[in-house]
């Protein structure tokens, strides 16, 4: 029997399987379709075959990294959660999935990583706090630029510049994407029948980050939370297909504040910041040495006991040599 295909994901939080939109949308699919895969949940996308998440590795040693490669990839092997759809369903899921990509996912980028506020206080602390060290001190940043790229991208804009006209637009389509998909699904458990198919997949992973993270700057989850539906429509299939995530975070607690009140813990919280400060610096300065951009000299003894030449000093001979 071959060995199953292996999805690489960023890990979950918030009650959710997975912190990504993309990875949302794969693991919402595979489960759907039934797919056996091997899951590896982590927080360093250097240890995925791609070098990003999602991934999946294959049987055959293949790497894909795009959810809609990874879908038909499932596909081919047999996984179809779009099988009994009519072709006109088939074609209305295109559609509506093309709607998200161009209204939609915008504006997630947006929300999780360009609104300041959004950015500093959760996206980019979730991201550092889970990643290992020293990776957590520059990939979140350069995680930011190459979302920054890919909205530019969707926009058809490379000199796209934060602002509130620009928030307000995307804003404006979002919430016409989220009634348009709110009035499709209607009163029913999913878009086709009784049965998830990829638009449940893709709607999923677009709409749970919004509905579960706990975004400071909440526009776009305030006008999710005011469409029944599709919050009904994402914690069904929490329940039905991620029931372990869901009570992951149903069990987690808020620890109880000391007796002794918080003053009693200062010198520890200073100490671990002093040593987090003095690792960092460690790991700076070697990096400096060991790329050349700072180097240390030898000076003869003879040259220490020597009187200072003060005519010397900044002398163009000496500057060169530093």
């Amino acid at each position: 029997m071959a060995a199953p295909d292996e999805l690489f994901c960023w890990e979950g939080d918030w009650g959710l399987p997975s912190v990504s939109t993309d990875c949302l949308v794969v693991l919402a699919y595979a489960q759907f379709a039934g797919a056996p895969l091997k899951l590896r949940k982590i927080s360093n996308p250097w240890r995925s075959p791609s070098g990003t998440l999602p991934a999946l590795r294959t049987n055959q040693k293949e790497t894909l990294s795009r959810p809609s490669d990874i879908i038909i990839h499932l596909r081919k092997q047999k996984y179809n959660a779009d099988y009994d759809l009519s072709a006109k369903e088939g074609a209305d899921s295109l559609a509506f999935i093309s709607l998200m990509e161009e209204k939609l996912k915008p504006a997630l980028i947006y929300t999780f990583w360009v609104e300041p506020k959004n950015y500093v206080d959760l996206t980019r602390r979730w991201y550092a706090d889970h990643m290992p060290f020293p990776l957590n001190f520059f990939l979140p940043g350069r995680m930011q630029g190459a979302q920054l790229e890919k909205l530019r991208l969707l926009r058809g804009d490379e000199s796209l510049e934060a602002g509130e006209e620009l928030e307000k637009e995307l804003y404006r389509d979002a919430a016409e994407c989220m009634n348009l998909l709110s009035q499709r699904l209607g009163s029913h458990k999913f878009f086709f029948g009784d049965s998830p198919s990829s638009l449940d997949a893709y709607v999923f992973g677009h709409l749970a980050p919004i509905l579960k993270s706990k975004l400071p700057n909440g526009k776009l989850q305030q006008h999710l939370k005011s469409l029944d539906n599709l919050t009904n429509f994402c914690t069904n299939i929490l329940l039905l297909y991620f029931p372990r995530d869901g009570r992951e975070s149903a069990s987690q607690k808020t620890p109880a504040p000391p007796e002794s009140g918080d003053f009693d813990h200062v010198p520890n919280k200073r100490r671990k910041q002093l040593l987090s400060v003095l690792v960092a610096l460690g790991a700076m300065l070697s990096y400096a040495l060991f790329t050349g951009m700072v180097s240390i000299q030898h000076v003869h003894q003879e040259a220490l006991e020597e009187p200072p030449d003060l005519q010397g000093i900044g002398s163009p001979e000496e500057e060169e040599g530093d």
